[in-house]
Formats: structure tokens, sequence, C-alpha cells
């Protein structure tokens, strides 16, 4: 997910940046050490930025590329990545136009993807958007429980292999690494907020693309061994699984490829670290292009080179299907890395949510101590940690809550689907071309504004194909999965 992995990196930027000065703003525009809206110089460019949005966009979500493309087949598998590819780098560059209010050159900065929201769409929507950004963060929460817990059976499952020579089935449950992953991230969560937060943002990134390269390089070298392509023009076929069964795994496939694609609600993030000039919004559809072109590249490679290592039987999670027998000790370090990866990942995805609810809740009881209290405990040679009651319980009592989900419901590619389906059209689609319709005031049922409701129309019904399968798909797992007993 894929999808802000480096956040932390830029929000410890932020809030290094971020503090108020009374000066005249337009009178700190000439100075070289400040923007026009008082801030430190920003110093990103083309590359900056486009290293930032690739580090974001490759995370777990391509592990599950292989699967989706076996479930569409040649034809319509690197179709469907061409044309979200296609529809995100467009939706990002009318999300870019939104940076600056009403002046693409001079107007008021937004500093996030929910300022924007608010600036240009009121506060109703600003609050809609704000209901679908936290439930998706608490979805990507158990999401990335489900996906560690896999990674670390992998390990254990590839080494019990091995050790027996490929005569012991070596059966599991995931159960404990489940809870093991939990307690982990009680303690990581304990970390007050994103300034102290951007080394594990860092070292995620790093693990992403070890795990993705070695993915890649593991599905070339099948294809090279056996010196086949597996699969078909349309995908797995009838008999492997039933006619319906196809149906509702083209539209999880849908809702996997989309969840491996989407940045946008991290992107005003990013532009806010570029200078200018040029503006911002000219150097933010460059770095789009760039980076979206890129990530493309590698999504076809790791989706089309497991399709063709694997065919019909192409794994959901292409490091953990147990395809891939040697060399173990290759496979047992990508696994650590998606661990290690999915750790950070979890808390930088967790850490708005937490910020947010800390805020309300302070706000509302400005006088309970049990929630506004700071107590200091001193660490030997470190700074103080600081220790707060409401965040140590309400932080515990979350991650309890995403690994007894995630116990409940241990499908990888299913949630990721529905994680998929639930935030592209809204974050992706539906707000970029609402703020931009807003923002450049284009009449109603002009020929531009007809384009733009019938793509956000068309990426609405493709997210309710997409949560349709995935949901389909939770529920037949459901029929053959007992909750807290399951071996696998």
């Amino acid at each position: 997910m894929k999808m802000g992995e480096n956040t932390g990196n830029k929000n410890h930027l932020h809030q290094n940046q971020v503090f108020d000065l009374s000066l005249d703003v337009h009178a700190q525009g000439g100075s070289k050490c400040f923007d026009d809206d008082g801030r430190l110089k920003r110093t990103g460019n083309v590359w900056t930025a486009s290293a930032h949005i690739i580090t974001a966009v490759i995370g777990s979500g391509v592990l599950s590329l292989a699967w989706a493309t076996a479930q569409l087949g040649w034809i319509a598998g690197p179709t469907v990545m061409f044309l979200f590819s296609f529809v995100t780098y467009y939706t990002s560059t009318l999300l870019a136009a939104c940076y600056r209010s009403v002046d693409p050159i001079n107007g008021k900065r937004n500093y996030t993807y929910m300022d924007a929201v608010r600036s240009n769409l009121g506060g109703f929507k600003f609050k809609i958007c704000g209901l679908v950004q936290y439930l998706n963060l608490f979805g990507v929460a158990i999401g990335y429980t489900i996906a560690s817990s896999i990674s670390m059976m992998a390990i254990e499952r590839s080494n019990c292999f091995h050790s027996s020579g490929g005569k012991n089935l070596c059966h599991m449950n995931s159960n404990p690494y489940m809870i093991g992953f939990g307690v982990a991230q009680i303690i990581f969560s304990q970390i007050p907020d994103f300034d102290q937060l951007w080394w594990l943002s860092i070292v995620a990134a790093v693990m992403s693309f070890t795990y993705s390269t070695i993915g890649l390089g593991l599905g070339i070298g099948k294809v090279a061994e056996s010196g086949t392509l597996k699969g078909s023009l349309t995908g797995i076929s009838i008999g492997t699984v039933t006619e319906t069964q196809k149906i509702w795994r083209s539209f999880q496939a849908l809702g996997d490829i989309a969840f491996a694609y989407s940045y946008s609600i991290i992107l005003i993030e990013i532009q806010d670290t570029v200078k200018s000039p040029p503006s911002e919004t000219t150097t933010m559809k460059k770095a789009s292009l760039v980076s979206v072109g890129v990530t493309t590249l590698f999504y076809m490679l790791c989706g089309c080179f497991g399709y063709a290592a694997f065919g019909d039987l192409s794994p959901g999670n292409l490091l953990t299907g147990f395809g891939f027998y040697n060399p173990y000790w290759l496979l047992d370090i990508a696994n650590a890395a998606i661990v290690i990866h999915l750790v950070g990942a979890y808390q930088v995805y967790c850490q708005p949510l937490f910020a947010f609810i800390e805020k309300q809740a302070a706000a509302r009881f400005p006088d309970s101590e049990f929630i506004t209290k700071e107590i200091k405990i001193p660490i030997p040679g470190f700074r103080s940690f600081s220790l707060n009651l409401f965040r140590l319980v309400w932080r515990t009592i979350f991650v309890i809550l995403t690994t007894v989900i995630s116990m409940l419901l241990p499908f990888f590619n299913d949630v990721v689907g529905l994680l998929g389906a639930l935030g592209f059209w809204p974050l992706t689609v539906y707000f970029p071309v609402e703020m931009y319709i807003a923002q450049k005031k284009i009449p109603k049922w002009s020929t531009k504004w007809l384009c733009l409701q019938i793509l956000s129309f068309a990426c609405l019904v493709i997210t309710i194909a997409a949560a349709a399968g995935s949901i389909a798909g939770v529920v037949l797992d459901l029929k053959s999965y007992k909750p807290f007993s399951t071996s696998y």
C-alpha cells in the first residue's frame, strides 16, 4: 500500500518547519530564508517529489498483483493496470492544481489533503472526507496486521519445509503471530507523534523496495528456469474456479490494483515540500508523470512475471503463497523485510488517526488530567519519555481491536481489495475532481464538467464492483474458516 509509507518523514519535515510568524508574509516572500507564507524556504524539486511518491506507493499492494493479473488474464490485466495508472496520474494533476486556493501562483497554500478539501468544498464535505480517510486508516491497520502474520508464517513454513526435505506439510496457526505483531504495535504506538517517527518511516521505505525487488527477481528467475510463459488471455480458467467465482474474483482484482496505486491522500503534503518558481503545480505534474510511469513499469513487471511463473496458480501474496521454495534464505529475507516494513507503515498510517482522536478529546475535556497531563519519565542517556494516560489506554485499545478483527478475518487478498475499493473512488477521484471544478469555476453541464463527471461516475462503478467482489470473497472464506482455531 502501499500508500503513505513516507508520510512520517514528510510530517517530520512539517513539524520542524511549521511555526507561526506574526511578520508580513509578503515582506518575507522576498527573503532568501522564508517563503511567502512565512515558513522556511522549501527546497524540493521534481526528483525529490518523484522519489517521495515512488517510496510511498510501492508497498505491500505489489505482492497481490500477480494474483490480480491471473484473475483478469494477459489482455485485461495489463490493460486495467495501465488504465488505473492513467486515472491516478490525471486526477493527481487535478489535485496538484488545488494546492493553492483561488490563485495558482500567489494564492493561500493548503498544507494537507484535508486543508484543500476544506478550502475548496466547505465544511460538510470536509467532514465526509475525514470520515472516509480515518475509516480507511483503520482498515489499513487491519490489513497490515494480516499481511505481517502471513509473512511471519511464511518464514517458519519455509524453514520447516527445507529442514524436512519437503516431507512435512508444516501446518501452523496465524493467531500467535498476529498477537506478537499487536504487542509490538502497542509499544510503538506510545511514540507521541510524527516528529519522533521519521526514522521508522525511512526503514519502512527501504524494506518495501527490498521485498518488492526480491519478488520481481524470483518471478523472472522462475520464468527463466521453466522457459515457458504460463497463463492465458482471459485469466484463470473455468473449472479451476466456478463461473460465479470468476466474476467475483475479477471484481476483487480491480480492488487489489486500486490499492496498489493509491497515493492521493499524501500528494498535497509532498507538494508542500516543493520550491517555487516554477509553480508548485507545474513541478508536481512532472513529478506525478515520472513517478506513476516508474511505478506502473514496476507493477507491470511484478504482476506479469508473477503470472507468467505460476499461471492459474498465482498466489494471493507473491512471497508467501509458497510458489517459491528456493533459495529459502532469500524468501526469509524478503518476508522479514515485509514484517519490518509493516511495523513502520502501521504507525505511519495510524498516527494521523491517533492525533485526531486525542486532539478532539483534549478540546472536549480540557480540564481532565487523565486526557491532558503529560508524565515525564526519565531515561538514562536519553531525553525523558512523555507518558500520557489517555494516549496509553486509547491507543492500546485501538491496537487490540484491530488485532482481534484481523484474527477473525485473516484473508489478505479480500481485505486488500476492499481497502483499495473503499479508498480509490472518494480519495483518488471524487474529491480531486470536485475540488478542481470548484477551483476553476467550471460551469455546470459544460463539456469539461460532463467529462469530469463521467470519469468520476465510471470510477464509482468500478469501486462498487471491486467492493462487492471483495465482500463476496470474505463471505466465501468465512464459510470454511473457524476463528481462533484453524491451522494453515
